[in-house]
Protein backbone atom coordinates (compact mmCIF):
# COMPACT_ATOMS: atom_id res chain seq x y z
CA UNK A 1 0.00 0.00 0.00
CA UNK A 2 1.83 3.04 -1.27
CA UNK A 3 -0.69 5.63 -2.47
CA UNK A 4 -4.26 6.88 -2.25
CA UNK A 5 -5.25 4.58 -5.11
CA UNK A 6 -4.18 1.63 -2.95
CA UNK A 7 -6.23 2.99 -0.06
CA UNK A 8 -9.31 3.28 -2.27
CA UNK A 9 -8.82 -0.21 -3.73
CA UNK A 10 -8.44 -1.81 -0.31
CA UNK A 11 -11.34 0.14 1.18
CA UNK A 12 -13.62 -0.81 -1.72
CA UNK A 13 -12.58 -4.47 -1.48
CA UNK A 14 -13.39 -4.56 2.24
CA UNK A 15 -16.73 -2.82 1.74
CA UNK A 16 -17.66 -5.41 -0.89
CA UNK A 17 -17.61 -8.16 1.76
CA UNK A 18 -18.45 -6.04 4.80
CA UNK A 19 -20.39 -2.92 3.73
CA UNK A 20 -21.07 -1.60 7.23
CA UNK A 21 -17.49 -1.85 8.50
CA UNK A 22 -15.32 1.15 9.18
CA UNK A 23 -11.97 1.14 7.36
CA UNK A 24 -8.94 3.21 8.34
CA UNK A 25 -5.86 2.95 6.10
CA UNK A 26 -2.57 4.46 7.29
CA UNK A 27 -0.12 4.88 4.41
CA UNK A 28 2.90 5.71 6.58
CA UNK A 29 2.63 2.47 8.56
CA UNK A 30 0.90 0.44 5.82
CA UNK A 31 -1.70 -0.54 8.40
CA UNK A 32 -5.40 -1.12 7.78
CA UNK A 33 -7.85 -1.20 10.67
CA UNK A 34 -11.34 -2.61 10.13
CA UNK A 35 -14.02 -1.95 12.74
CA UNK A 36 -17.49 -3.35 13.20
CA UNK A 37 -18.86 -6.84 12.86
CA UNK A 38 -16.92 -8.59 10.14
CA UNK A 39 -15.39 -11.93 9.22
CA UNK A 40 -11.60 -11.54 9.30
CA UNK A 41 -11.09 -14.38 6.81
CA UNK A 42 -13.45 -12.78 4.28
CA UNK A 43 -11.72 -9.41 4.71
CA UNK A 44 -8.29 -11.02 4.28
CA UNK A 45 -9.44 -12.80 1.10
CA UNK A 46 -10.95 -9.59 -0.29
CA UNK A 47 -7.66 -7.75 0.23
CA UNK A 48 -5.72 -10.60 -1.42
CA UNK A 49 -8.18 -10.67 -4.33
CA UNK A 50 -7.56 -6.92 -4.77
CA UNK A 51 -3.88 -7.71 -5.32
CA UNK A 52 -2.39 -6.96 -1.90
CA UNK A 53 -0.63 -9.16 0.67
CA UNK A 54 -2.27 -8.67 4.07
CA UNK A 55 -0.63 -9.74 7.31
CA UNK A 56 -3.21 -10.31 10.01
CA UNK A 57 -2.29 -9.40 13.52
Amino acid sequence: MTCNHCVKSITNAIHEVSPDSGVLCELDTKKVTVTGETDAKRVEKAIKDAGYSPEMG
